[in-house]
């Protein structure tokens, strides 16, 4: 892929959907395109983790402890928690088919969060949001808030 095709990948990744043009000239300026075999292993769950990955083509199954918990597939990612906290992998990634991924490396991604601040709070309003829809929440805030009003 040339970097004008990255960006235009990236632009459809929800999580750098957000950003300017110029920062995804910079993302894609470190993603280095990587190709799995149908079987293959990509991460394995407990390993340290120094890459995310951005499916181009083919799917992707994400497993703990032998089960299945998602399958992905094109403009999907995975792997960003470990590049983010520095812990070991939460879970392994299996190619389910001949697979294109774009890599991005934990260094060059700490490099481009700590220079361009529009790109860390992307990614940060990004991981926010779906942590909010992935979460069960036992209350709704307002339901937390009304309970806490009548408190006082």
């Amino acid at each position: 892929m040339i970097i004008v095709q990255k960006i235009l990948f990236l632009r459809n990744v929800s999580l750098f959907s957000g950003m300017p043009p110029r920062e995804l000239s910079h993302l894609a300026g470190i993603a280095e395109e990587v190709v799995y075999s149908e079987g293959e292993t990509i991460i394995v769950q407990d390993e340290h983790g120094d890459s995310m990955f951005l499916i181009v083509e083919g799917s992707v199954q994400i497993h703990r402890d032998k089960r299945e918990l998602a399958e992905l597939k094109g403009k999907d990612y995975f792997g960003e928690m470990s590049i983010l906290d520095g812990e070991p992998r939460s879970a392994s990634a299996t190619a389910t088919s001949d697979c294109l991924l774009l890599r991005i490396k934990q260094a060059d991604f700490h490099e481009i969060l700590s220079q361009r601040v529009q790109v860390a709070m992307t990614i940060i309003q990004t991981l926010t949001q779906r942590l909010r829809q992935d979460t069960p929440s036992s209350a709704p805030e307002t339901e937390i808030a009304e309970n806490n009003s009548n408190e006082a």
